[in-house]
C-alpha cells in the first residue's frame, strides 16, 4: 500500500475520531475542540509524512503540543464559571495525544521493513483484527479479556511467518500490546453506565487504533533495527 493511501486514510480516522471523542466525554464546546483535536492530529499525520528520515515522528511532541495549547486556549476564551472546564481540558487533552499517536502509522509504513512490501503494519494489523473479532464475543470480561491478549499474540507471530519476514518475536510483542490495547478499550465502554451515541461509538472504536499506531512504529524501530 502506498504512502499516499495510508497518510489519506488515517487522515480520515484522525477527523472521524476527534469529531466523536469529545461526544464521548459530553462536554461543552464541542466543536471547538474537536477541531483543535483533529487539526492537531492532521498536523501530526502530514509531517510524519513529509519529514525526511530516520526520525519520522520528530515532529509528533511539537503538534501534540500545539493541540494543548489550543485546548487551553479554548477553554480561556470560555471564560470563568463555565461548567464541566475541569473535564473538558483533561479530557481534550487526552484525546490530542490519543489521536495523534495515529501518525505512528504514517511513520511505520515509511520504515526500510515496509518500504519494500508488508512488514509489522501488517502484523498489527492482523493483531488488531483477532482481538476486535475476539472482543466482540458476549461472554465476561474476566474470560474474553485474557483471550484478546492471547490470540492477538498468537496472530501477530502466524502472520508475520505467512506473510512478511518480520521476526517471530517481535511480532508476538507486536500482538501483545495490540490485544492489551482492544482488551482495556472493551472494559472501559462495558464499564460506561450509560450507551454511546454513533459519533461516540465511532470513535470509541477508531481510537484505539490511531493509538496503536505510535505503539507499531517505535516497536519496528527497536526491535527491526
Amino acid at each position: 500500500m502506498s504512502l499516499s493511501v495510508v497518510a489519506a486514510a488515517v487522515g480520515a480516522l484522525c477527523v472521524v475520531a476527534a469529531f466523536g471523542w469529545t461526544h464521548i466525554l459530553g462536554v461543552p464546546a464541542r466543536k471547538s475542540q474537536s477541531t483543535a483535536i483533529g487539526l492537531s492530529a492532521l498536523l501530526s499525520v502530514i509531517l510524519a509524512a513529509t519529514v525526511p528520515g530516520p526520525s519520522f515522528l520528530v515532529w509528533f511532541p511539537a503538534c501534540v503540543v500545539l493541540g494543548v495549547g489550543a485546548v487551553f486556549m479554548i477553554q480561556l476564551l470560555r471564560g470563568t464559571g463555565q461548567s464541566h472546564r475541569l473535564e473538558s481540558t483533561l479530557g481534550a487533552t487526552s484525546g490530542v495525544v490519543t489521536i495523534c499517536m495515529g501518525s505512528g502509522w504514517v511513520g511505520a509504513q515509511r520504515l526500510a521493513a515496509d518500504a519494500a512490501g508488508p512488514g509489522m503494519t501488517l502484523v498489527a494489523g492482523l493483531s488488531i483484527v483477532v482481538a476486535a473479532a475476539v472482543a466482540l464475543v458476549p461472554f465476561p470480561d474476566r474470560f474474553v479479556a485474557p483471550a484478546v491478549v492471547v490470540l492477538a499474540a498468537l496472530a501477530g507471530p502466524l502472520g508475520a511467518l505467512l506473510f512478511t519476514d518480520v521476526p517471530a518475536l517481535a511480532a508476538g510483542l507486536v500482538g501483545v500490546a495490540c490485544g492489551a490495547v482492544v482488551a482495556g478499550t472493551r472494559r472501559l465502554v462495558l464499564a460506561r453506565e450509560t450507551g454511546l451515541s454513533v459519533p461516540a461509538a465511532v470513535s470509541a472504536g477508531v481510537s484505539p487504533v490511531l493509538a496503536l499506531g505510535a505503539v507499531v512504529y517505535f516497536l519496528a524501530s527497536l526491535l527491526l533495527a
